[in-house]
């Protein structure tokens, strides 16, 4: 029971994250394409895919951090002094963006300035989230000896940049699914410049992090593991080569479907690369994680608090399901 609450409680961690980039991601993306738009319709449009959702979208990033605080303080510890920054600048681009949300939907004379500021929060929010992945993937962050300013390196500037075109993906691809007309016409072609652009950062991200840490390569490319591993890639590649195919094609749940799915063989890849560790090259999942008292405590709260969440998210999604129109939204 001691050794197998930790990797419940990181089970936990990863689902969280991932539920969290393939839905407020996708809002995100929706913000980073959002000037691009030909028509204001077209924007209001776009606002009213997520307007029921967006919000409760954030949940699981507030349900991850507690997860990681309650579940691994000591990871914690060493990761904050490195992220402080960029985790401080998503915060307040999450914010400035809600607030561009509410106070767009009445403005009239300003409107043009909130349309701006959604947008860029949007971007800023999502390259804050790249610069925190590609300073925690990178390996430069050393307990007790990590500097302020660690996450400015060129791996994790150009992860941002990736993770940024990502979002854009799952954004373009959650329009063509939810909308019609003139929308979807721009979103599929909105999608096809970002599903290059996630193209060229995947290939450019995993060949640069093997590369660099020496203890990932051997995960990737020693004997019996690459036998086992090989079929990632070759499923990143065809999800992928699906997204590309079906943008411009009847099934309109299949772009953003493939690419969601896109994004879970990223996330798979990378629980491979840095498995058993919570802090890579330094500490495990044990090393890091809480008594089990308290993570045993904690699990109680989380099976009251998940079935509640879910349920919530799932109600939520199947009542404004659909597409919207400008007439009359969903």
């Amino acid at each position: 029971m001691v050794e197998t609450l930790p990797l419940v409680f990181a089970a936990v961690l990863v689902a969280a994250i991932a539920i969290y980039v393939c839905l407020d991601g996708m809002d995100l993306g929706i913000g980073i394409v959002f000037l691009f738009a030909p028509r204001e319709a077209d924007r209001d449009l776009m606002m009213a895919t997520i307007e029921p959702v967006w919000d409760g979208n954030e949940t699981w990033l507030v349900l991850g951090a507690m997860v990681l605080f309650a579940g691994f303080p000591t990871a914690l510890a060493a990761l904050l002094p490195a992220l402080y920054v960029p985790l401080m600048a998503m915060l307040f681009c999450l914010v400035l963006r809600g607030i561009a949300f509410e106070f767009r939907g009445h403005a009239e004379r300003s409107r043009r300035l909130w349309n701006i500021i959604f947008s860029i929060a949007s971007l800023g929010a999502a390259l804050c989230q790249g610069l925190v992945l590609g300073t925690y993937v990178g390996g430069v962050i050393v307990p007790g000896q990590t500097d302020t300013f660690a996450f400015l390196s060129w791996f994790s500037i150009v992860t941002a940049l990736g993770l940024a075109g990502g979002y854009a993906l799952l954004g373009a691809t959650w329009l063509v699914w939810r909308t019609a007309g003139s929308t979807q016409v721009f979103a599929r072609e909105i999608a096809q410049p970002a599903l290059l652009c996630v193209a060229l950062f995947i290939g450019v991200v995993s060949v640069w992090t093997p590369v660099a840490q020496p203890l990932v390569a051997a995960r990737w490319f020693s004997w019996p593991a690459i036998g086992y591993l090989a079929p990632v890639p070759v499923l990143t590649a065809l999800a992928w080569f699906g997204v590309w195919r079906t943008l411009w094609r009847p099934r309109d749940h299949l772009p953003y479907m493939l690419a969601v799915a896109l994004f879970m063989l990223g996330l798979i890849g990378l629980c491979v690369s840095i498995y058993p560790y919570a802090v890579p090259g330094h500490l495990t999942l044990w090393d890091a994680a809480s008594r089990p008292a308290t993570l045993a405590l904690t699990g109680i709260g989380l099976l009251i608090c998940l079935p509640v969440i879910g349920g919530y998210m799932v109600f939520s999604y199947w009542v404004f399901r659909g597409k919207v129109t400008s007439a009359k939204g969903y």
